[in-house]
């Protein structure tokens, strides 16, 4: 009983020495592509025959366990596992579980406003677009608006959509952020999210985001950011020079 207690203490050693071994994740920096390396301990080898009982279980052969597929790259919410951010504006990513304010979850409302059908309105101080419709009804989406001092207004047309649109972000944002990329392909972890809908000959867009904890803030550098799965529903409904009008 001695020898195999020694072994027993030997083994439960060496189990605690391999986990301390296992590297622990550190945060990713934003605009970084995560490098994720798992480092899975090494078989510990098995035999039979050793007459069954307790020690059977501990050292004979077993059934191969399931296979476990990689980390996702995505959390339940299809958020990427960095912040993507400005953009993020400083709006910090919570954590999971969270909710989307139900004021900001597309719906359609009743609209008065003296618009055309067809027209894109956004109600900047709101956080809230408007899809103007017929008999007096709108779609109404929920929105993360520009950080002080990047709001504005004004009235422009839609003229070009893009769908996973790459970003190359303008030479103005990275004189402010300097460690910016100077180019992400289209995907989504691109912070434009799943379409683009571009604003005359300006740099803003109405684009999607992964960072849905930031509708309903004052987040970006002038854009209009909606819910990736809301400004699908956008560009399905808004052609290629509608009006958008910006307050």
């Amino acid at each position: 009983m001695l020898r195999l207690s020694s072994v027993l203490i030997a083994i439960v050693v060496c189990a605690d020495a391999a986990c301390a071994q296992q590297p622990v994740p550190t945060q990713q920096r934003p605009y970084m592509t995560p490098q994720m390396i798992v480092v899975a301990p090494p078989p510990v080898p098995r035999r039979g025959g050793l007459g069954g009982g307790f020690v059977e279980f501990l050292f004979g052969d077993r059934p191969a366990g399931p296979i476990v597929s990689a980390p996702p790259s995505t959390d339940r919410y299809q958020r990427p596992i960095y912040a993507n951010a400005d953009p993020s504006g400083g709006v910090q990513s919570p954590t999971p579980p969270f909710d989307v304010d139900p004021r900001f979850m597309r719906h359609q409302v009743a609209y008065d406003g003296k618009e055309e059908p067809g027209t894109v309105v956004i109600d900047t101080p709101n956080k809230f677009l408007y899809l103007v419709e017929k008999d007096g009804k709108a779609m109404r989406y929920g929105i993360g608006v520009g950080r002080p001092g990047f709001t504005w207004a004004g009235v422009h047309k839609v003229s070009a959509k893009k769908e996973w649109p790459d970003w190359v972000p303008p030479p103005e944002m990275l004189e402010r952020q300097p460690d910016l990329p100077h180019f992400m392909a289209g995907g989504p972890r691109n912070p434009l999210g799943a379409r683009a809908l571009y604003l005359g000959s300006t740099l803003y867009r109405i684009h999607g985001t992964n960072e849905d904890w930031t509708i309903g803030t004052n987040v970006s550098s002038g854009c209009i950011r909606l819910r990736n799965a809301d400004v699908i529903d956008l560009y399905n409904r808004v052609p290629v020079g509608a009006t958008v009008v910006v307050m």
